[in-house]
């Protein structure tokens, strides 16, 4: 039976261990925005020993390119996007300290094989759901390639965001878990 738990972005770590694919999360902290093509800029700057415009050490990104803020909004519509398209980079952030992600559909042995030696978490969001998941974003600011517009690196306040464990640190996978219960059908 899967639990609920709730969590501040800032004390994950310390929970990965007990989270178990199928948990249900409500994430309250602070997380970043970065999409295929900020991932692109992350890896060329590690491959050239620069430092990252973010601080992952210990923390959550969130593969979103949200909408423009509507008046009086901090921001639009802020769905998650396949998280496939980041397999390629994930591991490598993940074993310099990232902590989590948060996205939509499975991932990569490469990527669960991270998640398990690094103490991390993968999260499920509920995906075309993007107006649901902007209201629990209460803060938005632009903090990395700015000219990248929606898929620049955002730094978002989220408040009681429902994720769903989807890889654990204990190799645990809602993908490959949910098709062999399907199968016994």
């Amino acid at each position: 039976m899967s639990e609920i738990y709730n969590i501040n972005v800032s004390e994950l770590r310390s929970f990965c261990g007990k989270l178990r694919a199928g948990d249900k999360v409500l994430l309250t902290g602070t997380v970043y925005t970065a999409r295929d093509a900020a991932h692109k800029r992350f890896d060329a700057l590690l491959d050239k020993g620069e430092p990252l415009p973010i601080d992952i050490k210990d923390s959550v990104i969130y593969y979103a390119g949200p909408t423009p803020a509507p008046a009086g909004k901090p921001i639009g519509s802020c769905g998650p996007t396949t998280s496939g398209r980041m397999d390629r980079f994930a591991p490598r952030l993940l074993d310099n300290g990232l902590c989590g992600m948060i996205g939509k559909g499975e991932r990569s042995q490469a990527v669960r094989d991270a998640v398990q030696r690094n103490n991390a978490v993968y999260f499920c969001a509920i995906g075309g759901a993007g107006a649901l998941a902007a209201s629990c974003i209460k803060e938005c600011e632009v903090v990395a390639f700015d000219d990248l517009g929606c898929e620049s690196v955002k730094k978002l306040y989220i408040e009681n965001f429902p994720v769903t464990v989807a890889d654990d640190c204990s190799g645990g996978d809602i993908f490959t878990t949910g098709r062999a219960k399907y199968a016994q059908t």
